[in-house]
């Protein structure tokens, strides 16, 4: 089973910044896919950016710009990097690792004060 844990959630006035880590409990990160989900009280959960294996990205066009993904699987972890941050940021954050099956973390509060 793998087990996936972020950290680096906080509060931060807007145009601040934050970086988010997600730590796996197996080696399998490497070969999986990874991605950060974000999901606002009363909305649905949203793709926020994504990394494949050999490193390829893509983001929601909401982020472009002022987010970057990157991974270190030497220590099975990956980050997203906040910069100018908005209020409309605000939403529990998950790490997300797909590899023959999807794995979840358990989130981690990100509140931006405008």
């Amino acid at each position: 089973q793998v087990q996936l844990v972020e950290s680096g959630g906080g509060l931060v006035q807007a145009g601040g910044s934050l970086r988010l880590s997600c730590a796996a409990s197996r080696s399998i990160f490497s070969l999986a896919t990874l991605g950060w989900y974000r999901q606002a009280p009363g909305k649905q959960r949203e793709l926020v950016a994504t990394i494949s294996r050999l490193g390829n990205t893509n983001y929601a066009d909401s982020v472009k710009g002022r987010f970057t993904i990157s991974r270190d699987n030497a220590k099975n972890t990956v980050y997203l990097q906040m910069n100018s941050l908005k209020s409309e940021d605000t939403a529990v954050y998950y790490c997300n690792a797909q590899f023959i099956q999807a794995y979840w973390g358990q989130g981690t509060q990100v509140t931006v004060s405008s």
